[in-house]
């Protein structure tokens, strides 16, 4: 069976706050779990901005209920062709990132808790380098 990785992130597309769940739990269902990790964390967020994939009333309730976000659905284009999507290219490309990483390229582990870890991992190289590279410039 396989997984599904749903990450929240900041402006930027570094990483606040991400769960793995089972490929059979719906994405609605499983942004519940994630959201309410990252209200602990991160009680200043104000507003959500998510894909299709997480409209419904289910998950607008399920926000309302664990804090004060706006949830905004991003929505496709009508355009003909690949047209990037500005706020939920930001997710795309943090994936984009991860997925350079070797280990999460594929899906290699059995446990979600071991597949976390590694994404984790993955985030905390990806900053690493770019603090490194900062740190040679000034």
């Amino acid at each position: 069976m396989g997984k599904k990785r749903h990450i929240l992130v900041d402006t930027l597309g570094l990483l606040l706050s991400a769960a793995i769940h089972p490929a059979n739990i719906q994405d609605r269902d499983g942004a519940v779990p994630l959201l309410r990790a990252a209200r602990r964390l991160f009680p200043f967020v104000k507003v959500i901005f998510a894909d299709g994939a997480y409209q419904g009333e289910t998950t607008a309730e399920a926000v309302a209920g664990i804090g004060s976000w706006r949830l905004e659905i991003v929505r496709r284009n009508r355009a003909s062709g690949f047209v990037p999507l500005p706020k939920r290219w930001i997710v795309e490309r943090t994936f984009a990132w991860l997925g350079r990483c070797r280990r999460l390229a594929k899906d290699f582990e059995n446990l979600a808790v071991n597949a976390l870890a590694f994404l984790c991992l993955g985030m905390i190289r990806l900053m690493l380098r770019r603090l490194a590279r900062a740190s040679d410039r000034g």
